[in-house]
């Protein structure tokens, strides 16, 4: 009997749960099931005040409130507040519209099609939450136009400026609602984020650039692929910079010295890249032996910076980490100028530790904005390429106008609808590029299981409720888990599009109307304006990935050769912010070596600027002069040349004339011109005009 109950024993314990194991697995799934929660919770807040103050069209509120929602709180309040700008913009424009055509209804909608387009245009020139204005601005004022034409795109003799008034209020009541619920349950952690990320990124670019001196050359050609991986990674600390910006007032207004970190962390890559391939064309081990010099000047804790993530003493304390790299700048500053090989190295190290220095400093506004050293950058609003923004705006024109002829010809009751969501759907998502028709697709199958979601909830649940409380109940049905659907990386879009258009489908007023006709032509009439917007990015496809390549590539050869006739036009500052906004528009499709011939590229430039001035000081123009125009002619065997001659020009000013160390700097860069015009010679003999415009 005591066995028996032993064995018994013995069996409940295996098969009976562990609290702790149980809850170790619920734990990630707590924040997506708490945004579920907060995402409901908002759009029943946005409802209740519309239905309280008795607007038109209380949906819109809560459509409002619902794509406010984001999983991170700095990025719903960024978004809230470009949300408003744009909804502004958008109202504005409609009424100026209006009574710029009055009585002529064709120019009214050529005039909405061509505002859509602009929008379109800028949405995709702007990034982040600004562009995400620019195309709330657009679509904004479809949908007040939807409501002044009428049901068959006729005049209805409607006050504009009331209908403008009405629609804004709507939005910002959401908009408001969304931020209260949000400010109020989360406590966000986007700045803590930010900090992670930079030291992560700062501290591995540090020490892969350290050992680059220990490696072999089968070695040095090994770190494209690393370099290319930490420059989308680089890259990918805008948006995060825009979360903790919205969620902390305190870095907004320091905003420029963070995107000087990013500058920072770029000007590091750049520097790494120079010495990368200066020691892979070093041809004999003694060099390199001296090269290992280099290496000995760094400080231990900025040699042995863990690779792996252990960045938490950059977090913890980074002007520690600032002191450490203004020692090794000096070291390397003073190193003695023996050959130009090795100030190559020495400067090029040192600039690389300037650009990590200028990323610290970014990790000390972060924790504590006191001790971050001020920092004023002159705004500059760079255009890598205007084509893509060019397609994009055509695209929306075409379907904007073709919707508006649809809904005239035909008398849709519901034309209305599918011309606003059809310039939701095309405005919104062509800027994401080649992913454009793949996420508005998930957002048209998203859009098809809200339909069904809306239909049942209407029909089968509401019509047994009688409160505003029930009411809340049988819609947290679909936005909850609507809401922790959307925060996993599984078809994201089809969740999205899901607690976005479930409000706007099932359309509740006060008292809440059930007609089933009406609900299929909302259905209908929405559906089909997302299809258009789908069908629009098929048929009018974006630029392709490798096109998009050969034209950044090919425009900033151009430029190079631009400014190689005219060295002086261009600041070093203001032609880096132009190089490195056309680095960060490559697509991730990008080869490492178009990569690397971008950043060459950026690096020629840079130098040519820094030669022209050295050369004006001590009055050896000449032979730089015919460098710079074997360059603007693509002949980079004569360039190589004629840079040999002002470097022989430079060595034989006598040592008695002052600035020495300044020629021992130049004479570095002329070799670093030369090695990049040698290992890219394909590249910088291309005919740029040519390139460019292969399809």
């Amino acid at each position: 009997m005591t066995r028996a109950r032993l064995w018994a024993a013995e069996a409940l314990q295996i098969h009976w749960p562990d609290p702790r194991r149980l809850l170790d697995k619920m734990r990630p799934a707590v924040p997506a099931l708490l945004f579920g929660v907060r995402l409901w919770l908002a759009v029943c807040l946005a409802l209740y005040v519309a239905f309280w103050l008795e607007l038109d069209n209380a949906y819109w509120a809560g459509t409002s409130a619902a794509i406010m929602c984001q999983p991170s709180l700095g990025a719903s309040l960024r978004k809230g507040w470009y949300r408003v700008i744009g909804t502004i913009i958008g109202a504005v424009a409609i009424v100026v519209l209006t009574a710029f055509t009055v009585q002529d209804r064709f120019g009214f909608l050529f005039g909405l099609a061509v505002w859509g387009a602009v929008c379109g245009l800028v949405a995709t020139l702007l990034r982040n939450f600004a562009a995400y204005a620019a195309a709330l601005a657009g679509y904004t004022a479809v949908i007040i136009a939807a409501d002044e034409l009428g049901a068959t795109g006729g005049a209805n003799g409607g006050d504009v400026f009331m209908l403008a008034v009405s629609r804004a209020s709507e939005i910002s009541i959401g908009i408001v609602c969304a931020g209260i619920v949000l400010a109020a349950t989360d406590f966000g952690g986007a700045r803590r984020k930010l900090a992670a990320h930079f030291a992560a990124v700062a501290s591995e670019i540090t020490a892969r650039i350290s050992s680059t001196f220990l490696q072999s050359k089968p070695e040095l050609a090994d770190t494209r692929l690393v370099r290319r991986d930490l420059l989308r990674r680089v890259i990918g600390l805008d948006p995060v910079i825009d979360e903790a910006i919205g969620e902390a007032s305190d870095l907004r207004y320091h905003s420029p010295i963070l995107h000087t970190a990013v500058g920072g962390l770029f000007s590091a890559l750049a520097a790494w890249r120079v010495v990368a391939v200066h020691l892979e064309l070093m041809p004999s081990e003694r060099e390199r032996r001296e090269a290992e010099r280099i290496c000995g000047l760094l400080p231990e804790a900025l040699r042995s910076a863990s690779i792996e993530g252990g960045t938490e003493r950059w977090v913890d304390d980074p002007e520690r980490v600032h002191r450490i790299c203004d020692v090794a700048i000096r070291a390397l500053t003073n190193f003695p100028d023996r050959t130009p090989s090795l100030r190559l190295l020495a400067d090029r190290m040192a600039e690389a530790l300037l650009g990590i220095q200028r990323a610290v400093n970014g990790l000390l506004l972060i924790k504590d904005p006191a001790r971050a050293v001020p920092f004023s950058r002159t705004p500059s609003f760079v255009v890598p390429d205007i084509l893509p923004a060019l397609v994009n705006a055509a695209r929306v024109l075409v379907t904007i106008a073709v919707m508006e002829v649809l809904w005239i010809v035909t008398a849709w009751p519901n034309g209305a609808q599918a011309l606003t969501f059809a310039a939701v759907t095309v405005i919104l998502f062509s800027p994401q590029a080649e992913r454009a028709y793949t996420v508005a697709l998930g957002f048209l199958i998203g859009t098809v299981v809200g339909v069904v979601a809306a239909a049942i909830i209407a029909y089968a649940i509401l019509p047994m409720l009688d409160s505003y409380f029930a009411f809340s109940l049988a819609i947290g049905l679909v936005l909850v888990p609507a809401g922790v659907l959307m925060t996993q990386p599984w078809q994201t879009a089809v969740f999205t599009a899901l607690a976005f258009n479930f409000i706007p489908l099932l359309a509740p007023s006060n008292p809440m109307v059930y007609n089933l006709e009406q609900f299929y032509n909302t259905a209908v009439g929405l559906t089909a304006g997302v299809a258009a917007g789908v069908m629009a990015l098929r048929l009018i496809p974006p630029l392709s990935p490798a096109f998009r390549t050969r034209r950044l590539l090919a425009l900033t050869l151009r430029d190079l050769r631009r400014l190689a006739a005219r060295p002086f036009l261009r600041s070093t500052t203001q032609w880096e912010i132009h190089g490195l906004g056309r680095l960060s528009q490559l697509p991730e499709q990008a080869d490492p070596l178009q990569r690397s011939q971008l950043l060459a590229a950026l690096t020629v430039g840079t130098e040519i600027i820094r030669l022209s001035h050295v050369a004006e000081r001590f009055s050896v123009t000449a032979d730089l002069d015919v460098a710079l125009a074997a360059v603007a002619r693509g002949d980079c065997a004569g360039a190589t040349e004629h840079f040999a001659a002002f470097d022989r020009a430079l060595a034989a000013l006598p040592a008695t004339v002052p600035g020495e160390r300044i020629r021992a700097r130049a004479r570095g860069r002329i070799l670093a011109v030369s090695e990049a015009l040698r290992q890219h010679g394909v590249y910088f003999g291309e005919n740029p005009l040519r390139e460019g415009s292969a399809p």
